[in-house]
């Protein structure tokens, strides 16, 4: 069921139904209604379940690039991306959405900042910094990309990324490292 929201969200933005959730789900409506009691208490799994799967994911990658580019995967749609953003804007308007979110993006910069600290970039600031500006790099880019979507959004984050990171390759002068 939180696998059919997310294709419902996608399509229809922050305006969908359970009705709608529950038919792309293939079941009742109140299937969805019992088992999630609102349309909150979904967005609440769905988000919960988003956190679950970036803590999952962590041994899936040992490239930064790789790390952004499976997280942002699902928006490769313009309009999804569209979609998916309107209801991120919703969401951060509910206190309970939002510490979720915030729990996600943390999980996320985690993941990163292990796989930053493993990486040979002698260039980057320390791990914890790098990896909350590759989330923010991968932010904006959706959202660029959502509205002027050249290209596909992978393509676009594995571009945006590897310039920053390949950036980071090269040592920084003396005195300069953060």
């Amino acid at each position: 069921m939180i696998a059919a929201a997310g294709r419902v969200i996608g399509r229809t933005g922050p305006g969908f139904t359970l009705a709608e959730v529950a038919a792309e789900a293939g079941v009742a409506t109140g299937t969805v209604m019992h088992r999630f009691g609102s349309k909150h208490g979904l967005l609440v799994a769905m988000t919960r379940a988003a956190v679950e799967g970036v803590r999952a994911a962590g041994g899936g990658h040992d490239d930064v690039v790789d790390v952004i580019v499976d997280a942002y995967a699902d928006l490769d749609d313009p309009s999804a991306a569209a979609n998916n953003l309107a209801q991120l804007a919703v969401d951060l308007t509910d206190p309970d959405l939002r510490d979720l979110m915030a729990e996600f993006y943390a999980a996320l910069e985690q993941r990163l900042e292990t796989v930053v600290a493993a990486a040979h970039l002698p260039g980057a600031p320390q791990p914890a910094l790098a990896a909350r500006i590759l989330a923010a790099l991968a932010d904006g880019s959706a959202v660029h990309w959502s509205a002027r979507p050249v290209g596909s959004l992978r393509d676009r984050l594995r571009e945006d990324v590897t310039a920053v990171v390949d950036g980071w390759r090269r040592p920084l002068s003396k005195g300069t490292r953060t």
